[in-house]
């Protein structure tokens, strides 16, 4: 992946000397929108790189990769009518962000420390679902919401769009070089269709008659449960809630990271409770 492969050969022009830091994060990404609103109801690992600078005892910048998965159901919807729908979807995630980190206090001296960050990052995504017959289908060239049908002013979503990091977690110093962080961490994003729902139904034949049946079958679901009704919904019926930035969908990735300081620190020693610095076994040189 690109963005492993380029945060590969920075680490590896790093100086050693420099207040540079490397990275491992392991966890899981979910979802949150129209299909789904139970935090942690499908959760999927993810896994990231990262490489930061310490700008000073407090504050780094942080730069990473990550890769993950997110889904919803209606199936598993606690609000009223919407297992109905019947709607669900998968899709891979692959993220680059830039974010800056301010830890409360310095670690160096705590050995321990609070820490909160805001970013920006670009991730890719891509809806599918399954139909009936357990087959694959990517959600998107379906327009299965009316979107870029020349009958309806919906424009298409973008596959690639840019999100909002931010979030906090716990951060701890195993020794002066390694360091192991507990966080979660929101993306805000400026888009209704990670799930590929929002807006409304199209007209059951336009979309036949521009995507094919496949579309109209996977654009309304209800049909499918035993006793649902199986007329398609009136045009411009509401399939998912929209209209304000409030609805759009998001994510998040929750997990531990692990990071290597690869030098320049303040000696090997962090500061006790009663004052005195703890030696954590390398020798300080001294003129």
């Amino acid at each position: 992946m690109r963005i492993f492969l380029i945060l590969s050969i920075l680490v590896s022009t790093i100086n050693s000397s420099a207040q540079f830091q490397i990275g491992l994060f392991g966890g899981v990404s979910d979802y949150h929108g129209d299909l789904l609103d139970i935090p942690y109801r499908f959760s999927n690992a993810a896994f990231g790189i990262t490489a930061g600078y310490k700008i000073s005892d407090r504050f780094h910048i942080r730069a990473g990769g990550l890769i993950g998965k997110i889904e919803g159901a209606d199936s598993v919807s606690p609000r009223e009518g919407f297992a109905d729908r019947n709607l669900s979807f998968q899709s891979s995630l692959k993220e680059f962000s830039v974010r800056a980190e301010y830890n409360l206090f310095n670690i160096e001296e705590t050995r321990w420390t609070p820490y909160a960050f805001a970013g920006f990052a670009v991730f890719h995504f891509d809806p599918y679902t399954y139909d009936v017959n357990n087959d694959k289908h990517f959600l998107k060239p379906l327009s299965t919401g009316g979107q870029g049908l020349e009958q309806y002013s919906i424009k298409p979503y973008s596959l690639t769009q840019f999100s909002l990091p931010g979030g906090g977690g716990i951060k701890y110093a195993i020794s002066e070089r390694i360091h192991i962080a507990a966080e979660i961490g929101l993306r805000l994003t400026f888009t209704d269709y990670l799930d590929d729902v929002g807006g409304i139904y199209p007209d059951e034949f336009d979309l036949l008659s521009a995507r094919g049946a496949k579309a109209v079958e996977l654009s309304y679901r209800r049909d499918e449960i035993p006793g649902g009704n199986p007329n398609f919904p009136r045009k411009g019926a509401s399939r998912g809630r929209s209209g304000s930035i409030i609805y759009n969908d998001f994510y998040y990735v929750t997990g531990l990271h692990f990071i290597y300081n690869l030098g320049g620190g303040g000696g090997s020693t962090f500061a006790g409770r009663t004052g005195k610095r703890k030696d954590f076994g390398c020798p300080v040189i001294r003129p």
